[in-house]
């Protein structure tokens, strides 16, 4: 078999040891796997003609980054509009919305996203504070958990919405003042989708380009791969038309979603739908919801939150939930579910049990978010073998370590005590994997690790930390986005790893990301990444 990529003269970091191999060189062949390493002279050799040399110049090459929970298709979308990311009062967003405004056309639609619900300080959060620079201007506003939203008063009155509304989804709501008008605060997607439906959408020639150029960016920040938390609407179609024309720049496993009212046919049809994609990407596994989130009060807690909210699962019944866990555990079929409040995730751990009960060990269930749980149930993610997907950016940078934040006051000291415990749960036995859940929070996988070691405002990072006591070591934090995510998809035999036989995905870096400071760790240069053995990203001067 020919040699398609040979890189000389590199530091070859095993995420299982921490340390360096002795081999300097590798050689890739045809069918995108590793097929020898060795020294410089031994790996030169087996170049020919046509192979890709490249002399790294004593670069470190990791196996290719992961990001453990991402969505791609939507973030290409939603971060095409006006970022607010940035805005931390309201007078700053106002400034934003004003400026944006000013280069609208008539009856032309704002988007926007980002909203951090800090903005509101004491004040509720809607859309009000806004009505004055968004009059007569249809506005979407998305607020940073992407399960929440603000429609301007015109939006609202081109959705028809002018007053609450029922949904399947227990925790979605059009929230309403007292005299039962809308305040322009949607909470999660079946709310929102009454606005977003009458919104001009993107052409599939814009969509395609958006995902493209996102998918570029997150190769040249040193991934290689990302587990899809989502197939709604035209994404598999995407990623099939980027993957047919050679512009997949990821490696990609997608989890479709399973909503409430979920029928046995429409089980069936997600089991159906596993294994289907094209070369870089794959159904394997779906997605679900047990809860909404802390910030907007649609989480799932054993105790209220201080507004008496955060108080139902995200399915009506939780025993259908429960249901459904077991038919795509007895089908062999993994899960993902998104479960943020202590009772969520308790309900989730619950129903995996019980499916195991009746057999298949071997499916690898995953609980995501995992942002406040009790001591009571760490140990159980290893008893049952269910992962801990976390985003730890997210507790970098939307709480704060005096808990004067939105999502701390609500939960009150005790349980915001209990934020994003990912060093409990490595020390009690789950696989952590780690990932950004972009667009809620940026993408670039060395940030997401940096976080998990110093748990700091990546803005300013010269504040506290919150719970420096639950940091991840450099170590562990590397693997959160190597082996971990290959154990997740049960592809550790085939990825996670420099080693002949293995996935030739692989990420380079100017310098070793185990002994580069963790502040200083999201600057450090990716000089080079891998996917299949072909080069999706090349600094300038490699």
């Amino acid at each position: 078999m020919r040699t398609r990529l040979v890189l000389l003269s590199a530091r070859l970091l095993d995420p299982g040891t921490g340390a360096f191999l002795p081999e300097t060189a590798l050689a890739v062949s045809d069918d995108g796997r590793i097929a020898a390493l060795g020294d410089d002279r031994d790996i030169r050799a087996l170049a020919g003609p046509a192979t890709t040399v490249v002399d790294l110049k004593g670069a470190v090459v990791t196996p290719g980054l992961v990001d453990g929970h991402l969505h791609p298709v939507s973030g290409a979308e939603l971060t095409h509009g006006l970022d607010l990311s940035y805005c931390a009062d309201l007078d700053d967003v106002r400034e934003a919305l004003d400026r944006e405004v000013r280069t609208l056309g008539r009856g032309d639609w704002l988007f926007a996203w980002g909203l951090d619900p800090n903005v509101f300080g004491g004040l509720p959060v809607g859309i009000a504070p806004f009505d004055t620079v968004l009059d007569g201007v249809p506005a979407f506003l998305l607020l940073f958990d992407a399960h929440s939203a603000l429609a301007s008063r015109r939006a609202l009155e081109l959705a028809g919405v002018d007053g609450p509304r029922t949904f399947d989804q227990a925790s979605a709501e059009v929230v309403c003042d007292a005299d039962g008008r809308p305040t322009g605060l949607l909470q999660e997607d079946a709310a929102c989708e009454l606005v977003e439906r009458v919104a001009p959408r993107p052409t599939p020639e814009e969509s395609r380009e958006r995902l493209a150029a996102a998918l570029r960016s997150m190769a040249a920040a040193g991934l290689t791969g990302g587990h899809a938390m989502d197939a709604n609407g035209e994404s598999l179609a995407l990623y099939g038309e980027l993957d047919a024309a050679g512009e997949l720049a990821l490696r990609l496993r997608v989890a479709p979603w399973c909503q409430p009212g979920t029928d046995a046919e429409g089980v069936r049809a997600l089991i159906a739908r596993q294994g289907t994609g094209g070369a870089l990407w794959q159904v394997v596994g779906v997605k679900l919801f047990m809860d909404g989130t802390i910030d907007n009060g649609t989480a799932w807690l054993e105790r209220p939150d201080c507004h008496g909210e955060s108080t139902h699962a995200f399915w009506p019944d939780p025993a259908a939930y429960t249901h459904i866990i077991g038919e795509l555990h007895r089908a062999g079929v993994p899960t993902a579910t998104h479960a943020i409040g202590d009772a969520a995730v308790r309900h989730v751990l619950d129903s995996v049990e019980k499916a195991r009960a009746s057999g298949g060990d071997e499916v690898r269930h995953r609980v995501e978010h995992i942002e406040t749980v009790p001591d009571d149930t760490l140990r159980r993610f290893a008893d049952l073998g269910v992962l801990a997907s976390m985003q730890p950016t997210h507790c970098c940078d939307f709480t704060r370590a005096d808990h004067t934040d939105n999502w701390s006051r609500r939960l009150g000291e005790e349980r915001a005590g209990r934020a994003w415990r990912c060093r409990d749960l490595a020390d009690s036995g789950a696989t952590v994997v780690l990932g950004s859940d972009w667009p809620i929070a940026p993408f670039p996988p060395l940030g997401v690790m940096a976080g998990a070691r110093h748990r700091r405002p990546s803005r300013d990072l010269g504040r506290a930390p919150h719970g420096p006591e639950q940091a991840l070591t450099a170590l562990e934090a590397l693997r959160g986005m190597t082996t971990a995510p290959a154990y997740a998809a049960g592809e550790e035999h085939e990825a996670g790893r420099i080693a002949p036989g293995f996935r030739a995905d692989l990420a380079v870096f100017a310098d070793d990301p185990l002994t580069t400071a963790s502040t200083d760790l999201p600057d450090l240069p990716v000089l080079l990444t891998v996917l299949n053995g072909r080069i999706t990203h090349r600094a300038t001067g490699v």
